[in-house]
């Protein structure tokens, strides 16, 4: 507990909207970088732009699940950045978004035509539809007008929004890899430890104000 109380002493001295600065200073700094095509821009930068910030997205996604487990299971504190980090987390899936759909398939109707023919769009992009409710009333205001009760059953959204997301990690990828099968993996943890029996955690969005 000792170090749990010395690491949220630490927490309590950076401010939640630092959360916001990194995020945008990272999707910033890597579109430089595959415009210069620099690093692991080298070759096909579009392709590998799009896969960074959908996998920035999806670690910005556990990271706000893990915030509640984390608390009570260490004593580590994060509640205050969770808001933060789940608003982070929808415009980094925006990024990916916005990548894929303008420098890559650059048609409106290709985009249509991606979406109902290949499975791991489809859920991708429902996913994405999922994060806009909860990133729309991911304020104070929105409590009060919804009612506690109402906006944390709307913000239970956050667990089939990481699960689609990590499916559609899972399900583009080709071949075996890690990185996908270890997201879905903890993603099923994470989610898991939400249906226990007598444990009611609350979903990645929840204002400080509520908690």
């Amino acid at each position: 507990m000792a170090v749990a109380q010395t690491i949220n002493g630490g927490l309590r001295r950076i401010p939640a909207w630092t959360i916001y600065i990194v995020g945008a200073i990272y999707v910033v700094w890597q579109f430089w970088l595959a415009l210069n095509q620099i690093g692991p821009y080298l070759v096909e930068p579009i392709n590998v732009l799009e896969r960074t910030y959908g996998e920035a997205g999806l670690i910005l996604l556990v990271v706000g699940l893990l915030v509640t487990p984390l608390r009570k299971w260490t004593g580590v504190n994060m509640i205050k950045f969770r808001r933060a980090i789940g608003v982070t987390a929808f415009f980094v899936v925006l990024a990916h978004l916005l990548v894929w759909a303008v420098l890559d398939v650059q048609s409106l109707g290709r985009m249509w035509t991606e979406i109902v023919k290949r499975p791991y769009v489809t859920i991708g992009m429902v996913s994405f539809v999922l994060l806009i409710p909860l990133v729309a009333t991911s304020n104070n205001l929105s409590v009060r007008k919804l009612g506690g009760a109402t906006w944390r059953k709307l913000h239970k959204l956050t667990y089939p929004v990481a699960l689609f997301a990590a499916l559609h990690y899972l399900w583009l990828a080709k071949g075996f890899q890690i990185e996908p099968i270890a997201y879905a993996v903890a993603v099923g943890v994470l989610l898991a430890t939400r249906f226990r029996p007598g444990l009611s955690y609350s979903g990645l969005f929840r204002s400080r104000g509520r908690q």
